[in-house]
């Protein structure tokens, strides 16, 4: 049988790790093997660390996006399939990168098209951000940030319409049709992985087409480069000891904490996202933009020790960033936790140089 490999790119914090978590799981009940490939610019992923909690095969390509490293993304590619055997990968893209359908759908289309079978590329969007980006506006985003964001629309054969449970139906409805009118060479689809909502329905469209990369979208690099580097990121894991501790208050006092911190000093958040693992319980935690999108999900339940992956895409220096972690891991602590870092990496990424970049739509043979 013939690999599947399903892309799913979207801007930071459009809830792609659950929907592909999500995905993975409805995947192994349909009978059908798994690997996930996860990507980032440094290593200590969250997103890898939770995923692998799924029981599938998960590789990862870090130091640089897929387009950058293609070679990676084959690596991680060749690897998942050997571990899981796999019927389907599923691969999670940067979420600050674009131009995804030039360099890296119509590569693996010339390259591997009699191998692998490509699904269209889907792109998600976070209905709040979406919404104002229609409107004109940046979503709260430096306008080279927001650049990105709309040029990852404009590429996708797929748009995903994402946490639509935090709409009502009247509003998704008129959204939806806002960006029917505004991408009318796209699918739309729209999905709620908290309720469940529209996830059957997409699974089953990325599991039967193999019409992916069917446009390109026009980048301007400098515009690109400049979008990704307003970000600072910060991805580090931590050891902590110390007294008793209900891992789940430290987790919302941590979360709220930082939030707090951005807001005060207006810094757009792309996504803040992390990972405590304490004996066999785990949670995750989320903050995509102020302090009403804080999500906790799992229980770390209650000891003196646990192991914190924690990963931050935020608008400010990398410096600044660096040291309000460190603040609001002290303030969470509250005195009676010890933070003694394992793994610390902060950095603005550097201008993307995809390895390769095509200036045509590959057309494969009919089957």
């Amino acid at each position: 049988m013939t690999t599947r490999l399903i892309l799913v790119g979207g801007f930071l914090g459009a809830g792609k790790t659950t929907m592909l978590w999500e995905a993975s799981q409805r995947l192994a009940s349909r009978g059908l093997r798994v690997g996930l490939i996860t990507n980032d610019q440094a290593p200590e992923l969250v997103d890898t660390a939770f995923l692998a909690h799924g029981k599938v095969s998960v590789a990862e390509v870090s130091g640089s996006c897929f387009c950058c490293n293609f070679q990676g993304l084959l690596d991680a590619m060749a690897k998942a399939q050997e571990a899981a055997k796999a019927d389907v990968l599923l691969a999670e893209p940067v979420g600050s990168c674009t131009d995804l359908s030039a360099t890296i759908v119509q590569p693996l289309k010339d390259r591997l098209g009699g191998a692998l079978v490509i699904a269209p590329l889907s792109v998600m969007a976070d209905p709040a951000r979406l919404t104002d980006i229609l409107e004109g506006g940046s979503a709260g985003l430096h306008p080279s940030a927001a650049y990105i964001f709309r040029k990852q629309l404009e590429e996708a054969d797929i748009i995903v319409i994402s946490k639509t449970d935090l709409l009502a139906g009247t509003d998704l409805e008129a959204l939806k049709s806002r960006v029917v009118q505004a991408y009318p060479c796209a699918d739309i689809r729209t999905v709620s992985v908290k309720t469940g909502e529209g996830v059957e329905a997409w699974l089953d469209e990325v599991t039967s087409r193999s019409d992916a990369g069917l446009r390109l979208a026009e980048v301007d690099y400098d515009v690109y480069a400049e979008g990704e580097a307003v970000l600072g990121w910060l991805n580090a894991t931590i050891k902590l000891q110390g007294e008793l501790t209900e891992w789940g208050v430290f987790t919302e006092n941590l979360l709220k904490v930082l939030s707090q911190r951005f807001d005060s000093l207006n810094a757009s958040v792309g996504h803040v996202k992390l990972l405590l693992e304490a004996g066999d319980n785990f949670l995750m935690g989320n903050l995509t933009g102020s302090g009403d999108t804080l999500n906790i999900r799992g229980t770390g339940g209650t000891s003196s020790e646990a192991r914190l992956t924690l990963n931050a895409r935020v608008q400010m220096a990398p410096e600044a960033l660096e040291q309000i972690v460190r603040e609001a891991l002290a303030a969470a602590g509250q005195g009676r936790l010890t933070a003694t870092p394992v793994a610390w990496r902060c950095l603005s990424p550097g201008r993307p140089n995809p390895t390769h970049r095509y200036d045509h739509v590959v057309k494969l043979p009919e089957a």
